[in-house]
């Protein structure tokens, strides 16, 4: 199908990403697409972590409450030690120790591994995880983030923030040379808490294994236009052309890509608008001219988004463009 699009619309400046040089980042996607980011505050990250850590205890001191509370329903006394329930209620404790310390991370890798790559304490203040990639042929920069990536980077979360801590704790509890030893745990603690102030990416070591980095995720939402109104429907409010996509058209993307293209609507540099409209026509067959490339992509966001959304209520998800679905 030929589009026709009469006039190049004026480009449209003061986007938020152009305030912070320091902080601004240029990335090319898997499509060859150059997207902006923000890189997120060092104080950003730490906020988000605090509320992470406080969900995390909340969440442990309120399921230990509620064991109590079922085993006092139930009858077990918790402090007999004799026979052969107690023994089975020692065991049950041991394994919840255990299923407490595997939840810490657990928190961090389901939600980062989720299609936000966001915790709730990051979705809170605005900012998500990202690919970072290589500008030396590895990762392309802006790809999904991979399993790998997040368990990397959290793991190493123990070493860098758990580990001294919990060092710490044990050397003040010891009599001996518990000084020395808390000086030892405050200095490594402290060599892994300021290594994103001596690097320009702002990135923790975990970020620097893993080859991630923290971005900021602006909170403002796209118009309801683009779910609701002429967008859905394919309809241009400039030109008054009529954009349908067939279901193939459609197919071809995911989940990562309406993200992405949800950025780019959001963020409204025309470049980008222009280099992605080019690369969905390539993609989907389309020939296509040049001036109504928002309303193209709205149309496009719109009516991607109404199909994955249709199929994950029949239990049906593709993550992007490589799945099936």
């Amino acid at each position: 199908m030929a589009l026709s699009w009469p006039k190049r619309r004026q480009p449209v400046t003061g986007t938020p990403l152009d305030y912070d040089g320091k902080r601004r980042r240029i990335v090319t996607t898997p499509e060859g697409v150059s997207l902006p980011f923000l890189l997120a505050s060092r104080g950003a990250r730490a906020g988000a972590l605090m509320i992470d850590l406080t969900m995390i205890v909340g969440a442990m001191i309120g399921m230990t409450l509620i064991l109590f509370k079922i085993a006092e329903a139930t009858g077990i006394n918790l402090e007999d030690g004799k026979g052969p329930a107690a023994r089975a209620v020692q065991a049950l404790a041991v394994i919840w120790i255990i299923a407490l310390f595997l939840f810490r991370n657990a928190w961090f890798l389901f939600f980062e591994l989720g299609p936000r790559g966001a915790t709730p304490g990051k979705r809170i203040v605005g900012i998500r995880v990202a690919a970072r990639g290589s500008a030396s042929g590895g990762a392309s920069a802006g790809a999904r983030l991979t399993t790998e990536a997040v368990i990397a980077r959290n793991l190493v979360r123990d070493i860098e923030l758990f580990m001294p801590v919990i060092f710490i704790v044990s050397a003040m509890a010891d009599d001996g040379d518990a000084g020395v030893a808390s000086w030892a745990g405050v200095i490594w603690f402290l060599i892994f808490v300021l290594f994103p102030f001596f690097n320009r990416d702002r990135l923790r070591c975990g970020d620097l294994i893993a080859g991630t980095w923290v971005v900021e995720a602006p909170k403002r939402k796209l118009e309801q236009a683009l779910s609701v109104s002429d967008a859905a429907r394919g309809q241009s409010q400039t030109t008054g052309a009529q954009y349908r996509f067939s279901d193939a058209d459609l197919a071809v993307y995911g989940e990562f890509e309406l993200q992405t293209l949800e950025r780019v609507l959001r963020e409204n540099r025309e470049e980008a608008l222009v280099d992605v409209a080019q690369t969905i026509c390539r993609k989907i067959g389309w020939s296509a001219g040049a001036g109504d490339e928002r309303a193209f992509l709205e149309a496009y966001y719109a009516q991607l988004r109404a199909r994955l959304e249709t199929g994950m209520r029949f239990g049906k998800r593709k993550a992007d463009k490589h799945s099936g679905g």
